[in-house]
């Protein structure tokens, strides 16, 4: 009788303990299962398509952080192109860009609806006029820069450079770029004619090329290790970062990009990605732009400048 109860305990322990394992081989293998979920959802890759457009100014740190963007995501393909600040306005409000890239506000181009579009402020960049390094001239007043490009100085001699006809390069009038240089360095007055191109690298290539010529280009476009233009100081102050954070130095535009209302999931994880601080912190000055976050000045729309 002891012998059958003994194998009757034993028999119920050994069922029991199976039980037991079989239970926790189960909630192992749902754990495995639901990581393995997770895991797959939280690294779930991006892809598709963006295409951004507009400022040649903003272009070359697009155009980096684009490259960057996609080697963390290779599914996703990402077009930077220029055609000026009012194309990369019009071309997102026309739902032709998802990203547009613009040197001015959209408030500024009346062909825009402004409230149509968001905005995300992603650099400052200052601008200053590149002159030809043999026209003799590293500073000019505000004065004397606004009479060049007015065309009442006609020679470099007349503001103490060489005996050498000037010889005028502009932006289009769509161009950020110009905007920005018109408003803030030549106080609105309008420019004479002269050498017209679309492209910031042809108008620093023109005046490196052409004796006595002059243009102006964001500061990115100056490197340190390229002496085929001068950079001009504008009333004795450099143009430099430190001046353009302090606002000591005017000639400067913050660098938008503007989506067709809310933007898409690909366009706002690059948007978050231009503002992350891998961009922010290296890409931003490597490529000669300025992060918000260091300006000790602010800019609205209208272009009334004040301390932060």
């Amino acid at each position: 009788m002891k012998k059958k109860n003994l194998l009757a305990i034993g028999l119920v322990f050994i069922l029991s303990l199976t039980l037991v394992l079989s239970g926790c081989g189960n909630s192992s293998s749902g754990s495995s299962s639901d990581a393995s979920k997770s895991e797959s959802s939280s690294s779930a890759a991006l892809s598709g398509k963006l295409t951004i457009g507009g400022s040649t100014a903003l272009q070359p740190l697009a155009a980096q952080a684009a490259k960057e963007f996609m080697e963390k995501n290779p599914d996703v393909q990402i077009e930077v192109q220029g055609g000026g600040s009012g194309t990369g306005l019009s071309e997102t409000q026309a739902g032709n860009f998802d990203i547009g890239m613009s040197d001015v506000f959209a408030e500024s181009k009346s062909n825009v609806d402004a409230k149509a579009l968001k905005d995300y402020k992603v650099a400052v960049v200052g601008m200053t006029a590149a002159v030809n390094p043999k026209v003799g001239v590293k500073n000019l007043s505000k004065k004397d820069l606004q009479d060049v490009f007015t065309g009442k100085v006609k020679n470099w001699k007349e503001v103490g450079g060489k005996n050498q006809k000037i010889t005028l390069v502009n932006r289009p009038d769509g161009s950020g770029t110009r905007a920005t240089f018109d408003q803030f360095a030549l106080d609105n007055k309008t420019p004479a004619e002269g050498i017209t191109q679309d492209s910031t690298n042809t108008v620093k290539k023109i005046v490196a090329d052409t004796p006595g010529a002059i243009g102006y280009m964001a500061l990115s476009y100056f490197t340190a290790n390229d002496d085929s233009v001068v950079k001009l100081s504008i009333d004795g102050v450099e143009a430099s970062d430190a001046n353009v954070a302090s606002g000591e130095f005017p000639v400067w535009a913050y660098e938008h990009m503007y989506t067709k209302g809310e933007p898409s999931k690909l366009a706002k994880a690059f948007l978050d990605f231009m503002m992350s601080d891998d961009v922010q912190t290296k890409d931003v000055p490597a490529q000669g732009y300025l992060s918000v976050k260091d300006m000790k000045v602010e800019r609205d729309a209208t272009g009334k400048q004040t301390d932060k």
